[in-house]
């Protein structure tokens, strides 16, 4: 057999495997087999030398003549196999973009959140300003400058937690009028603030108490502030927050940070002031205490009591959301159960 009928055998059976490879690991394994380091037509280059010296010069121009024929029909077969795996793999990958997308979830501020929104709101349109607080807070602001100094036996109905320190006597604290002192410290009157926050006492939890909940803090003073205007201030937000029809009652109360005291209190929306296990049978649901700020008070952060007065409040958030939405029961919002949850989402801006 001569040199060119053996380069003509390799070119016929190397062009046919080439074009019946369906995919690029066939037509790879082609090329280590025809075009490798020990593949025919290398195998074929390195016998040349057993030619006749006469012979091997036209027998190596015509094997590299089909190295090259062969290289470039492995270069066409490979880039149309590559063409033809990446059209799959978009047609298995592909989205159909005319169907309706799934909706995503949309989150929502907390329901105790959102009536802290409210309640801001509506105290500013009376001339009130927000204002936010430390949650953990030391004794001298959490009694003392409320007149309730150590020896005080108030000071054991507030059922705190103390935090274990060497220095000063750290709580957590128990109600956010600590913020009464520190805002008189800062600022001189006329002062109208409200504040939000969370306050903890370490007390049984029932329908109507937890260990964690939120209060929203009021204070006012000025010269010539009264009682009429705090029950004005309370007896409107009131209305705004449950309509018209709903009654108020203010009653005498003790709190050693004013004098006098009140408890400030709306008919039972739940049970339309007829009883039941949220106002304990009542009637009606304590909404928080109020009064007229005390003398030692004002004379603690630097007012002259013979010039100024002012009035303080403090309110239960999660009872407001109990009474206008007719929850039963505190604990639920702090039950992170979103059945709960989501009968309050709002969308958000």
């Amino acid at each position: 057999m001569t040199v060119q009928t053996s380069l003509d055998t390799i070119r016929e059976r190397a062009l046919a495997e080439l074009g019946t490879a369906a995919d690029l690991a066939t037509a790879r394994d082609w090329e280590r087999r025809f075009l490798g380091a020990k593949g025919e037509l290398t195998a074929f280059l390195r016998g040349l030398g057993a030619l006749p010296a006469e012979e091997r010069p036209a027998a190596g121009r015509a094997a590299n003549t089909l190295k090259q024929e062969l290289s470039a029909a492995y270069a066409a077969r490979e880039t149309a196999l590559a063409a033809a795996d990446l059209d799959r793999r978009l047609a298995e990958d592909a989205v159909d973009v005319t169907l309706p997308g799934r909706q995503p979830a949309v989150g929502s501020t907390h329901p105790v959140t959102q009536m802290i929104a409210e309640l801001s709101d509506i105290f500013a349109l009376m001339g009130f300003q927000t204002v936010f607080g430390p949650e953990v807070e030391t004794a001298h602001y959490n009694f003392d400058l409320l007149n309730i100094p150590s020896d005080h036996p108030a000071r054991d109905v507030w059922d705190t937690f103390v935090l274990d320190t060497d220095e000063a006597e750290i709580v957590l604290r128990t109600h956010t009028s600590p913020m009464q002192a520190r805002t008189m410290e800062q600022r001189q009157p006329p002062v109208r603030v409200v504040v939000p926050g969370r306050c903890y006492r370490y007390e049984a939890q029932d329908a109507s108490h937890e260990w964690m909940f939120h209060q929203l803090e009021g204070l006012a003073v000025d010269e010539r502030i009264t009682m009429a205007d705090l029950k004005g201030v309370l007896r409107e937000l009131a209305r705004q927050l449950f309509g018209p029809e709903r009654r108020v009652r203010f009653r005498c109360d003790f709190f050693p940070f004013v004098e006098p005291g009140v408890d400030f209190a709306v008919d039972c929306a739940i049970c339309g002031g007829k009883g039941c296990r949220v106002c304990k049978q009542t009637g009606w649901l304590e909404m928080g205490g109020a009064g007229m700020v005390h003398p030692k008070v004002l004379q603690g952060v630097g007012y002259d009591p013979e010039r100024y007065t002012g009035f303080a409040f403090g309110l239960g958030v999660e009872r407001m959301l109990m009474m206008r939405d007719g929850v039963g029961d505190v604990r639920a919002f702090a039950g992170n159960d979103l059945r709960f949850l989501r009968q309050f989402a709002r969308a958000q801006v």
